[in-house]
């Protein structure tokens, strides 16, 4: 079952300013950026997008499990970005964790004014889920395909909780590494700077 839910103010975010309480957003995004972050693809099919749908991606940092039983994970999305759009109409998308060689997947998809998703896809390798219909990405530590639970509304983003449905671990992944985010550069495990 789909919960919505959404932030308890009707009045718009402010815009990125010093806040009246706390640190400004400058000293707060240098302070979150030594935080280091796995990096996944999230990726759906929009069956409404043309005449046999489309696939949309979003490269996001901000993903984690939150319980194992129920087995669940979160993403965070900018609201309103398209994929918050899409995974409001769409309840099943998928998530996979890239490994350091697939930096450039990474990019690509993090991209502010970004090409279309489906050249984005173009030569990407990947499979597509048998219970999300969205694409899972070759070469991916780990795939897992989800359903939406719960939306939460907060700040400028919406937190999406996902139950995971499907969870493998692609042959020849077994010994990659993974792609990590951290002081605002992809890195690979071991580098400093």
């Amino acid at each position: 079952m789909l919960q919505k839910t959404t932030a308890l103010s009707t009045e718009a975010a402010p815009e990125a300013v010093p806040h009246p309480e706390g640190v400004s957003n400058d000293e707060f995004r240098a302070a979150l950026s030594r935080l280091a972050a796995g990096v996944v693809l999230v990726t759906a099919h929009d069956p409404d997008d043309g005449p046999n749908g489309a696939d949309a991606g979003m490269t996001a940092t901000s993903f984690m499990s939150v319980s194992l039983d129920p087995p669940l994970v979160v993403v965070s999305l900018r609201t309103g970005s398209r994929m918050d759009d899409l995974l409001d109409e769409q309840p099943r998308w998928a998530a996979s964790m890239l490994a350091e060689h697939q930096v450039r997947i990474a990019g690509r998809f993090a991209m502010k004014g970004r090409i279309s998703d489906r050249l984005l896809f173009e030569d990407v390798p990947y499979r597509r889920g048998e219970v999300s219909g969205a694409p899972l990405i070759d070469g991916a530590l780990t795939v897992l395909e989800c359903r939406t639970e719960q939306r939460i509304v907060t700040g400028d983003h919406t937190l999406v909780v996902g139950r995971v449905l499907t969870a493998s671990v692609p042959g020849g992944s077994g010994d990659a590494a993974p792609l990590a985010y951290f002081r605002g550069r992809y890195r690979q495990l071991g580098q400093s700077g």
